[in-house]
């Protein structure tokens, strides 16, 4: 089985640990292709470490080969997933294996059925929004009506969103969930197996959380970085510019919000507790903040169609894979950096380098382009 699993690993803990453990134990002769996000994740936060430390990690874990979600494609669970099911089917897997709250493969399968075939169902999710919902839960508000069943844990809403990119573009992969036992967005530590929020938040606090990650990882989490540590560039930003309606998730509603308060605002928390509300979730304003600081466009996302595919790392299974299947695969297969492609990401490199934490500023921002995909022989 050629097996796709797609995570941020922000950062790698025991759960994740279990997911690849539990994925070699139901398929031991599986290869394992991973797709991760760079420096932005899918919630808004910035990753602690750069991916290619935790190519480093995945594959010291068993993940066969490593390849780099686009930028473009860090929006909604659905944009998300078109870019991540979209490498998947150009890279030949036949298998996405994916952490679920609800672990029923089959309710999933209906609900995507509803809202790809149920003409009610865009109708039902306009109405919820224009009353003033915001978007994930009119999705589900509006399976309850049509179905009487829906999903609301993020792992659920996120393996609906993949499940429907499989049946829309009939795509030949087969959608396996694993029990998922912690809370996703829980701050609170919950035992060894414990949520990448909660030890964010320990993280942020300087406390030490060598106990919740392998020992594999830990090394690699000694001096992180946080969104919060750009407040201050992102406020300049908002303060100096006129038209923040250019930038990715920002419509005149949310810009006259953000300059309204902006200056009032002493934290990137505090920034984004004032300016959210019932249509506005936390998580999109979140995104949406963090494309301002990173000047990234709506033109930078316009063109939804996958043009790349960007290797980070592989063993000797990871290498033979990907060698045979090359030929037939009709995007571009970057491994080294190409700046038609990779321009965008190289700046957010060199903005995420004014961090004070980081010192040898120079090999920072090199590593993004000469950096070489990490290989395990």
């Amino acid at each position: 089985m050629n097996i796709g699993i797609i995570c941020e690993y922000n950062p790698f803990h025991y759960g994740h640990l279990y997911h690849l453990k539990k994925i070699k134990e139901m398929y031991p002769n599986s290869n394992i292709t991973l797709i991760i996000t760079g420096w932005i994740c899918e919630r808004g936060d910035l990753s602690l470490i750069d991916k290619f430390k935790k190519t480093q990690i995945a594959l010291n874990y068993g993940v066969d080969l490593v390849v780099e979600l686009p930028f473009k494609y860090i929006q909604s669970a659905d944009i998300f997933a078109k870019g991540a099911m979209s490498i998947l089917n150009k890279l030949k897997c036949d298998t996405i294996i994916f952490g679920s709250e609800s672990n029923d493969i089959k309710k999933l399968i209906k609900l995507a059925k509803v809202e790809l075939n149920n003409k009610e169902y865009d109708k039902l999710v306009k109405e919820y929004i224009d009353d003033g919902i915001n978007y994930p839960t009119a999705l589900s508000k509006a399976l309850k009506t049509l179905c009487g069943d829906t999903v609301f844990s993020p792992n659920d809403l996120l393996g609906l969103s993949y499940v429907k990119e499989i049946i829309k573009n009939g795509y030949n992969i087969t959608p396996i969930t694993i029990k998922r036992n912690s809370n996703f967005n829980s701050k609170k530590i919950e035992g060894k197996i414990t949520s990448a929020t909660s030890i964010r938040e320990l993280l942020k606090k300087n406390k030490n959380v060598k106990k919740y990650l392998p020992k594999e990882a830990i090394k690699y989490f000694n001096n992180v970085i946080f969104l919060d540590d750009y407040f201050e560039y992102l406020k300049y930003k908002i303060i100096s510019e006129d038209n923040l309606t250019i930038y990715q998730g920002v419509d005149e509603n949310i810009q006259n919000r953000i300059k309204k308060i902006i200056n009032n605002s002493n934290s990137l928390e505090e920034l984004l507790m004032l300016i959210k509300t019932k249509r506005y979730t936390y998580n999109r304003l979140k995104r949406t903040l963090t494309f301002i600081l990173f000047s990234i466009t709506k033109k930078d996302c316009s063109n939804l169609e996958l043009e790349y595919i960007r290797v980070l790392g592989f063993n000797k299974i990871g290498m033979n894979r990907l060698r045979k299947i090359k030929k037939d695969i009709n995007v571009k297969i970057l491994t080294n950096y190409d700046n038609r492609y990779l321009n965008k990401d190289l700046t957010i490199n060199k903005i995420i380098s004014l961090n004070k934490k980081i010192k040898d500023k120079k090999t920072f921002i090199e590593k993004e382009y000469k950096e070489k995909p990490i290989i395990m022989i």
